[in-house]
Formats: structure tokens, C-alpha cells, sequence
């Protein structure tokens, strides 16, 4: 039972991720550094020290005992992740959100599985224990359903005429690397910061305790988000677009920001909860966050018709990509289920 609320929160916290750019589409007047800025200081900044501070018992003692090199390696990874979250979106507008999705995630997918048990020198024992070879053939499935739901979403972009005139692989393969590489660094924060969530279980946080973690994890990203997007209202001259526009616009603006930030931080919160009750097998989690997170994704296009004028060789290729995400996370969850036993 536990596994099964452990894969269920982590379906729970992809369908928040899926839906975390839809407030976007009711933005109007702020250039794209002002919305990112303010949805980011939500969910890098505030929510993550308000839900540490109501979930997280006897926090102030938990932060004095933690570790520093814990709270430094876990805050810089953090970093490096928000490097990569503006490289996915840079990426986005060379080669458009299909390719970037399909070469970035499924290069997190592999990485921010794999490294950790490798880095930790356990890889030995996850091949030779029970379930093992299903955690990694779970693997391999979700990184090949990833790329089939990149295809499809290819296919999708020319039977609408989507393909974007400014197309260049040329610039935008680095980015998806860069930005696949670091993305991955989450999931090792998260790692680095175990120690403080030990502490923190030893308070009494329970299945809440790698909420603590995001105080250093969330706040690392937001610090390279911050200096980007200053950078960009330097540059633009776009400060004033945070008071400056109609008032019925700008409280829209700003609802938008706080709903975007609040459903992208949800993700990681019930990542946290699922997390936590995956047990010997527990590397898995960021396999299984992102395989769901392309399968949401997919699943919110089709509700919203971006799929309804394609080809039916289109459908069927999202189809079958669908189908071996979900093969997938059925892999990795009988490998967990078996690590258990």
C-alpha cells in the first residue's frame, strides 16, 4: 500500500507540473521576464520556506543541526538546476517544445536516475537485488517513450503548421543538452540534502521531511532565475511592467503568477510525499516524476484539442508513445515492488 500511495503522489505531482504553464495563457502586457520572475519567487522562493515552515516541526533545531556541507551541496545543485530550466526555455524557441521536451527530459530522465546509486557506489547491488533489472529496463522504456512522445510532437507541430520560423537545431541541440544535464541536478539536490530530511524525520515531519530540503534546493534555483531575469529588465527596461498597465490586467497578471508558481511548486511537494515511500528503490522517484510529467503533458494537450487537426499516423504515434511511458512506469513500479519484498 505504500508503493501504490508513493506512485500515486507522484502522479499528482506530474499533473501539477502539466498544468503549471496553462496560467500563462491569460498574461497580457508583461514581457516574459516579469511573469517568470514573479511565478518564480513563488515557487523557488516563498512557498518552499512557508510549507517547510508549516509541515516541518521544530524547524529553527533542525536547521542548526543540519549539516553545512549538506545545506551548501544541496543549494548549489540547486542552482545548476535553474541553469538548465533557462536553457529548456531557450531552447523552446530554436527548435520548438516537442524536440526540447523529448532530448531534455529523457537526458534527465537517464541521469537524474542513474548517477545517484552510481555516485554512491550502490549501483552493484541495484543490478544484483531483487528488482533491479525491472528498475532499469524501466529506465531504458521511459527514456524511449520520452523520444516517441518527441516524435509525435514533431509530427503534431507540421500537421498544424506550428514549425517555427526561426528553427535552428544548430542552436538549439546545446541547449536541450545543457539544459537535460543540469535539469538533472534536482534530483541529486534533493540527495545532497538527505541528511537534513534525516534530522528532520527525527523532529517528527514524517513523510513531509524532504520539504526541508527545498529551503536550499528551490531557493539555489531561484538565485540563478533572479540574476537572469534582472538581467533581461536591465536589458529591456521593463522594470515598470510590474505597476504599469491597466489595474483589472495587472491583478490578472499577478493571479496568474501566483497560480503558476503554486501548481509548479505542488509537483515538487507531492514528489517529496511520493518520494519518501518508495524505500529501497527510492532513486527511481525522478524516473517515474518524469516519464509521468510527459505523459500528463501529453494527456493535458489532448484535453485542450492541440491534437484535434493531426493526421491519424500523428494520433497513432502519440498513442503508442503513451502507451510505452505508461509500460514504463507498470516496469519500475513492479521493480519497486519487488525491492520491497
Amino acid at each position: 500500500m505504500q508503493l501504490f500511495w508513493g506512485i500515486f503522489f507522484h502522479g499528482v505531482g506530474a499533473s501539477s507540473a502539466a498544468l503549471c504553464y496553462t496560467p500563462e495563457k491569460k498574461v497580457k502586457g508583461w514581457s516574459w521576464q516579469t511573469y517568470w520572475l514573479a511565478q518564480a519567487s513563488v515557487c523557488w522562493f516563498l512557498l518552499p520556506l512557508f510549507i517547510a515552515w508549516l509541515t516541518i516541526p521544530s524547524l529553527g533545531r533542525v536547521l542548526s543541526e543540519a549539516p553545512a556541507s549538506a545545506m551548501r551541496n544541496s543549494f548549489l545543485l540547486g542552482m545548476a538546476y535553474g541553469i538548465g530550466g533557462t536553457a529548456f526555455g531557450m531552447a523552446i524557441k530554436h527548435i520548438g517544445f516537442s524536440l526540447t521536451y523529448a532530448i531534455s527530459v529523457g537526458i534527465s530522465c537517464v541521469l537524474g536516475t542513474l548517477i545517484p546509486p552510481l555516485m554512491n557506489g550502490t549501483m552493484s547491488d541495484v543490478l544484483n537485488g531483487t528488482g533491479g533489472q525491472w528498475i532499469l529496463t524501466g529506465v531504458v522504456l521511459g527514456a524511449a517513450g520520452i523520444a516517441f512522445c518527441g516524435i509525435a510532437g514533431r509530427l503534431k507541430e507540421k500537421d498544424v503548421a506550428q514549425s517555427h520560423a526561426a528553427f535552428s537545431f544548430k542552436k538549439g541541440l546545446p541547449l536541450c543538452l545543457l539544459a537535460g544535464i543540469l535539469s538533472a541536478f534536482y534530483g541529486f539536490a534533493i540527495n545532497a540534502g538527505k541528511p537534513i530530511s534525516d534530522i528532520a524525520a527525527d523532529y517528527g515531519a514524517g513523510n513531509f521531511q524532504v520539504n526541508v530540503v527545498y529551503i536550499f534546493s528551490n531557493t539555489g534555483a531561484f538565485v540563478t532565475t533572479l540574476l537572469y531575469t534582472l538581467w533581461l529588465h536591465v536589458k529591456n527596461k521593463t522594470f515598470s511592467e510590474y505597476r504599469h498597465i491597466n489595474k483589472g490586467t495587472l491583478s490578472i497578471n499577478y493571479l496568474m503568477a501566483l497560480l503558476t508558481g503554486m501548481l509548479w511548486y505542488g509537483q515538487f511537494f507531492f514528489y517529496g510525499l511520493g518520494h519518501v515511500r518508495l524505500g529501497k528503490f527510492e532513486f527511481s522517484s525522478w524516473a517515474i516524476h518524469m516519464i509521468l510529467l510527459v505523459f500528463c503533458s501529453s494527456l493535458v494537450g489532448l484535453v485542450l484539442k492541440e491534437w484535434k487537426f493531426t493526421r491519424p499516423l500523428t494520433r497513432r504515434a502519440l498513442a503508442f508513445a503513451l502507451a510505452v511511458l505508461l509500460l514504463a512506469v507498470l516496469v519500475l513500479t513492479y521493480g519497486n515492488y519487488l525491492g520491497g519484498v
